[in-house]
């Protein structure tokens, strides 16, 4: 039986999330506090000294976010177990955490026994995803993604522009933005511009 406990770093720029996050893990007897950062850049640096067996990264930090430190990481680390630690739900931004090379999505709201118990499954070489993640990546696998235009526009609608302004400001003319705009509703298959942006936050292509 391995006896060595499971060492984790945590990343996050939020220090009241790290000290409770540690909290956690520290309570542990399997688990050990491998190191904290409180940026993406950080988080790289500690990874190359402490490699430790699990990474929890948060998603929005300063210097590289989740996604930039997972995939700098995953790229000197092809091994590296990296987790991505977010207060977001929504399958977009779990399947471009995927796609960055993170083996887990773990809510902030999670109860510690989630928390630990996805650390145990992650260090044991399994993917962790919530199961409400997963029931939503599962509900929209297949689907056509939106293109990078449709998100420029996506976007720009949820900042409250007019089609006239959107196509001044991307370049585009209005007849191409309400192509675009037919399209983007018909792959959230939203009933109207609203309806889209509200879709577009809950699952995850756009910030809020």
């Amino acid at each position: 039986m391995n006896t060595t406990p499971i060492k984790v770093l945590i990343a996050d720029d939020h220090p009241l999330m790290r000290e409770g996050i540690a909290a956690v893990i520290a309570s542990q007897p399997d688990m050990v506090v491998a190191g904290e950062a409180g940026d993406g850049r950080e988080v790289v640096a500690l990874y190359r000294v402490l490699r430790p067996d699990v990474c929890l990264i948060d998603l929005q930090m300063p210097n590289l976010n989740g996604m930039e430190a997972i995939q700098a990481i995953r790229g000197e680390f092809p091994q590296a177990c990296l987790a991505i630690l977010t207060t977001y739900r929504g399958d977009a931004r779990a399947m471009q955490a995927i796609k960055s090379g993170a083996q887990g999505y773990l809510l902030k709201s999670a109860l510690r026994k989630e928390l630990t118990d996805a650390v145990r499954q992650l260090a044991a070489g399994h993917r962790y995803f919530p199961p409400q993640i997963a029931a939503e990546l599962a509900e929209h696998i297949g689907q056509e993604a939106l293109t990078v235009r449709e998100l420029q526009v996506l976007e720009l609608i949820a900042r409250g522009h007019a089609n006239k302004q959107i196509g001044v400001t991307l370049g585009l003319s209005e007849d191409t933005v309400k192509g675009h705009m037919r399209s983007i509703m018909d792959k959230l298959g939203a009933n109207n511009r609203t309806h889209a942006v509200t879709i577009g936050i809950e699952r995850g292509f756009l910030e809020i």
